[in-house]
Order: structure tokens, then C-alpha cells, then sequence
């Protein structure tokens, strides 16, 4: 193929620490931690965009101008379907919030072709921010008050955080695990009945997490290891959350594991989308 001058991203060694916060801020997959560093994966699915570079602490990342492959929307479409409809959402409000209108259409024609569902990617302007961290005031204007119900936990298993946790613990042979996003839990009222009862449960974040490949490593411990009959994931609607989507997709890659996932999102204001 073909190489030509484009932006295309540099990863400044000395600086990276390999914490892996730009892989999940990379819909295209093109970043992957080896060797404790960030790199490239392959040009062609690098944009060149700089959708990783405000998730690097360190400022390893900038853009530079020089002879790559050329990007192919449709190679990397097929890499990003792979990962669920949220990962095919950020990757299009990416590509439409830098008016990459031609790509944001190659996408869409790549999704009709493949009978994918097209997400709802138009994103509302906001004030200011990222709107993942945005500040929102979420109260409840005339709520009414009732008396409270006492409920019981689903919560079958200890510890829940995946840093922590037992790749051989014994509740996870033939388990039906649930990965929630730390957040999912006060978000959504009924999570215990709705989403834990008879799953064992794992949380994790995939923004602030700083172990994002020692996450994939462990899964595809687990995976490999433990037989699991199935797997559900829970997360926010904002697009740092759909990073789950992409370790989960990775680890069951690298454990050349095929196993059916179930995706829910739940929306700032705590309903199931």
C-alpha cells in the first residue's frame, strides 16, 4: 500500500508511562500498551484526529505530519463493530465532532452493509466541558416521598473491584459475570434486582483506572481459566464508559474466547437507554 504525508499520532516514550488511558479514549483501537509503553498498532487505523491525546496525564501524545498509510474508515469499522454500539457511537460523535463528514458516511454505509443498527450520535452542544464530567444538577423537582422499602443485596461475592480480584477465586467457574462501571450503582436505583441477582460482580472505571492492560490480562485470565457462561455490562452513557466495551473485547480476543455479551447503558438522569 501506498504511504502519504498525514497527521497521524506520536507517542513520546520517555514521557508515556503506559497507564493506558489513551487506549480506551481510542475508539479505533489503534493504540495497545506492549512492553509498558503506548503504541501505534497500525497506521491505518490511526485518524489522526487526537481523540487519546487529552486522556494522556503525562502529555506523551501530539500530532505530527509525516509519511503513513492511509487511514481506511471501512478496515477500522470492522475493527470497532466488534467492540458493541456504544464503541460505534463515540467512534462517530469523533468523527463528526472533527467534520469528518465523508467518514462519518463511510461508517454509516459500512453499518447498512453489515445490517448493524445505527446508533442515535448526534450529540446536543453543551455549554461547556467534557460532558462526561460535566456538572449537572440531578435533583428531582417535586418528588414525592414514600415510606422506605427494605431491600435485600444480590451482592454474592468479595472482593468486586477487578484490581483485586482472584482470577482462580472459586465463584467464578461456570459464573455469569456482570462488569459494571463504578458509577452504574448510584446511578441506577434498582441495580441489585435489575442487573446482580445470581451474577458475580466486577467494577472497574475506565477513565481513571491506570491499569487498563493489567485489566485485559486478568480477564483473559479469567476466561480462559473459568468457563463463564456469560457476560453482561453495565455502564453510563458518557463516552469514556464505553471503554468497558473495548477491554472486555480485547481480553476475550486475547483468551480466543467467544462469549455472547450483553450491553445496558444507563443515562445521567439513573433510567436504562
Amino acid at each position: 500500500m501506498n504511504s502519504l504525508k498525514r497527521d497521524i499520532i506520536q507517542i513520546n516514550e520517555e514521557k508515556c508511562t503506559g497507564c493506558g488511558s489513551c487506549v480506551t479514549g481510542c475508539p479505533e483501537g489503534a493504540l495497545q500498551i506492549i512492553d509498558g509503553k503506548a503504541r501505534v498498532l497500525s497506521d491505518l487505523f490511526c485518524d489522526g484526529l487526537g481523540a487519546c491525546i487529552g486522556d494522556c496525564p503525562e502529555g506523551a501524545i501530539e500530532i505530527e505530519t509525516r509519511e503513513a498509510e492511509p487511514y481506511e474508515e471501512h478496515k477500522v469499522m470492522g475493527n470497532i463493530a466488534k467492540a458493541g454500539p456504544n464503541v460505534i457511537k463515540a467512534h462517530l460523535q469523533h468523527l463528526q465532532k472533527h467534520g469528518q463528514e465523508d467518514l462519518v458516511n463511510e461508517a454509516i454505509d459500512f453499518l447498512k452493509e453489515n445490517s448493524i443498527e445505527i446508533p442515535d450520535y448526534e450529540e446536543k452542544p453543551l455549554a461547556c466541558g467534557y460532558p462526561g464530567s460535566m456538572t449537572r444538577d440531578l435533583s428531582r423537582s417535586g418528588s414525592q416521598t414514600h415510606e422506605p422499602v427494605m431491600l435485600t443485596s444480590e451482592l454474592r461475592n468479595w472482593p468486586i473491584q477487578l484490581k483485586l480480584l482472584n482470577p482462580n477465586a472459586p465463584y467464578l467457574k461456570n459464573a455469569e459475570l456482570l462488569l459494571a462501571a463504578d458509577c452504574t450503582p448510584f446511578a441506577y436505583a434498582n441495580f441489585h434486582q435489575r442487573f446482580l441477582k445470581d451474577k458475580v460482580l466486577i467494577i472497574l472505571c475506565p477513565k481513571l483506572d491506570k491499569i487498563i492492560e493489567e485489566y485485559v490480562d486478568k480477564l483473559s485470565e479469567i476466561f480462559q481459566k473459568q468457563d463463564i457462561k456469560s457476560i453482561s455490562i453495565v455502564h453510563m452513557e458518557v463516552p469514556c464508559c464505553s471503554g468497558i466495551g473495548i477491554i472486555v473485547q480485547r481480553a476475550l480476543e486475547k483468551a480466543k474466547k467467544n462469549i455472547i455479551i450483553k450491553d445496558y447503558t444507563i443515562s445521567i438522569n439513573g433510567e436504562i437507554i
